[in-house]
């Protein structure tokens, strides 16, 4: 085992046969240029006798004997103990990445690099056939808009991760895992402007929509307003009630935004999909879940170390409002998207999956289902994520993502 007080232990010569001068070490040299040579500006170098007195007892850390260059290590430097990281504030080493204490985050990391795609890697051409000459003027009111809300969340993700969460996690096996998921909110931003150029619409109009459509832009501003305030870099997790505002703004982001939002914000499409329509975008969409669902995972596991760490408990009546909210906020969104049901669609079949897996967050985190008694309305949802990659789904061309198909996604 290494000696961390004296990793390299000073190796003492011995005169040669025949007597002359005695042969010396490089440790020994070092210690001779030490005593020899002073640092500007500290006292005088002591006395060999002196110097052998300031060494201490065998096996002591040495600190006036460093090589030329080299930089002053702090006496009582220790290494880095696992148990001693924590999720945030924490007071190791955040460079250091392992012993790692949570080699959870590290799988997470794994995993997601198995889930490795581009849009470029999926044809678009039946897409554009599809939008222009099969759509009703309902399921492309669906289409647009669907894509109009997550090209904005997906930038509203990217910027929260980034600024908001990754600068003060404290443990570097998480910043890792969540430097991935900026790249990704990124890939997916690519995806939907890919999606958009592909099918030749008007990206001043799709991108502008969140702003001037009451029912978009309003689950954008209660995203805006939960995240803003820990967008802030000199939030001091220390302080009571700084740390609760930060805890239930990650819960909203990884419950809500990513977990119930994004998720069921994706199933419009993949009803389009199950009638042999937009197959291109839903195969999109199908890799963007498969992300998402880890990224929400990953959030509420974050959430549940942090409260467990800290000695937090939620105030029952904000995580309620929490819920409600997002439940008011996602309704009027449905019924904007879906006045009436298209082929195999409504609204109100939106709506309630939207509670059904909200209920299934809460459980996560072993918090109280806030819609007890919602149905599952779309048993296929889940299906989108769990589909193997490396066979040819609803028709769609084969994509040799061996590893990605071999995940298990919940």
């Amino acid at each position: 085992m290494l000696n961390w007080d004296d990793p390299i232990a000073a190796v003492k010569g011995e005169a040669p046969a025949g007597g002359g001068a005695p042969r010396t070490t490089g440790e020994e040299s070092r210690d001779e240029t030490a005593a020899a040579t002073p640092v500007p500006g500290s006292e005088p170098a002591p006395a060999p006798a002196a110097a052998e007195q300031a060494a201490g007892a065998p096996g002591e850390r040495r600190t006036d004997t460093l090589e030329p260059g080299s930089i002053p290590t702090p006496a009582d430097l220790k290494p880095v103990n696992p148990d001693d990281k924590r999720v945030i504030n924490g007071l190791t080493d955040i460079n250091q990445l392992a012993p790692f204490k949570y080699p959870w985050a590290w799988e997470y990391f794994l995993n997601a690099n198995k889930n490795h795609w581009t849009p470029l890697d999926i044809n678009m051409n039946q897409d554009v056939h599809d939008y222009h000459h099969k759509l009703t003027v309902e399921e492309r009111h669906v289409y647009e808009n669907v894509l109009s809300y997550l090209t904005t969340s997906d930038i509203l993700a990217m910027r929260n991760i980034g600024l908001a969460v990754m600068e003060k996690m404290s443990a570097p096996e998480l910043q890792i895992y969540q430097a991935r998921q900026v790249y990704e909110e990124s890939l997916h931003t690519w995806t939907y402007q890919h999606c958009i150029e592909s099918i030749g619409l008007d990206q001043g109009e799709i991108y502008n929509r969140y702003r001037v459509v009451p029912e978009i832009n309003h689950k954008i501003r209660i995203a805006n307003r939960r995240l803003d305030s820990v967008l802030r870099p000199d939030i001091d997790l220390r302080d009571p009630d700084e740390l609760q505002n930060f805890v239930m703004a990650y819960l909203f982001f990884a419950a809500v935004f990513e977990g119930t939002w994004f998720y069921n914000g994706f199933s419009p499409i993949f009803a389009l999909q199950r009638r042999g329509l937009m197959k291109g975008t839903a195969e999109q969409l199908q890799y963007i879940m498969r992300d998402e669902v880890l990224h929400a995972s990953f959030g509420l596991r974050v959430v549940k170390q942090i409260i467990k760490e800290e000695h937090i408990t939620l105030d029952p009546k904000a995580v309620r409002e929490m819920w409600d909210e997002a439940e008011a906020a996602e309704a009027g969104y449905a019924r904007f998207l879906l006045p009436d049901p298209i082929l195999g669609y409504s609204a109100e079949q939106h709506i309630e999956q939207f509670r059904f897996i909200a209920n299934r967050r809460a459980r996560k985190l072993d918090l109280e289902e806030p819609f007890p008694g919602a149905e599952n309305a779309l048993p296929w949802l889940d299906e989108q994520a769990n589909l193997r990659k490396e066979k040819n789904f609803f028709e769609t061309r084969v994509t040799e993502y061996q590893t990605g198909g071999a995940l298990s996604w919940d």
